[in-house]
C-alpha cells in the first residue's frame, strides 16, 4: 500500500497518509534502518499494514 509522510515524530516513527485518505503511524523496517536509509515528511513510501491492528505500518520502501 502506498502512502506520503506527513509528519516525523520520535524513535524513527511517522505519521504517513494512505492513498484511501486513512492516518497510520508507521515505523521504518530493520532493513531500512541496517542501511541507513532516511525518511523525511514528503516522501513516497510503501508500507505494509498490520492484519491485528490497522492504525500501525512499517514503512519498507521509500520511493525515489
Amino acid at each position: 500500500m502506498k502512502g506520503k509522510v506527513r509528519e516525523s515524530l520520535p524513535n524513527m516513527t511517522f505519521k504517513v497518509l494512505l492513498e484511501n485518505g486513512v492516518y497510520v503511524l508507521a515505523y521504518l523496517s530493520g532493513k531500512l534502518r541496517m542501511r541507513n536509509i532516511r525518511v523525511y515528511p514528503g516522501d513516497d513510501v510503501v508500507i505494509e499494514l498490520t492484519s491485528y491492528d490497522l492504525s500501525k505500518a512499517r514503512i519498507v520502501y521509500r520511493e525515489r
